[in-house]
């Protein structure tokens, strides 16, 4: 999976289409990503009262959304972008150092 904690994503189907988050938790055996924002992916669930929660009642928590629903925002651009890979060679005066990089589609920039 592509996508990491952290990253800005825009949901590109379903019934929170358009609306902008930031994924929280990646689950990679169900390729879901978890999201952070205002009203985004949250139901609500009746829990019975027990010993942890003696009331009961109502709470609202953060569904996971498959991956392949959202896409990264570019950082430069500000749209969606797919995510590509390449590698990078560094020298320093000691070494050579070869590292992939996550890059954005649409502008060439790296994401960090």
């Amino acid at each position: 999976m592509k996508l990491k904690k952290g990253d800005k994503v825009v949901i590109i189907s379903g019934a929170d289409k358009g609306k902008q988050g930031t994924i929280l938790k990646v689950l990679k055996k169900t390729d879901r990503v978890v999201l952070e924002g205002e009203g985004l992916t949250k139901i609500k669930k009746h829990l019975k009262p027990s010993q942890v929660n003696p009331d009961g009642g109502i709470i609202e928590i953060d569904k996971p959304i498959h991956a392949s629903n959202v896409m990264l925002i570019d950082p430069k651009e500000k749209t969606r972008t797919r995510i590509g890979y390449k590698t990078v060679t560094e020298t320093n005066k000691k070494e050579t150092v070869t590292k992939k990089v996550r890059f954005a589609k649409k502008s060439g920039k790296e994401i960090k």
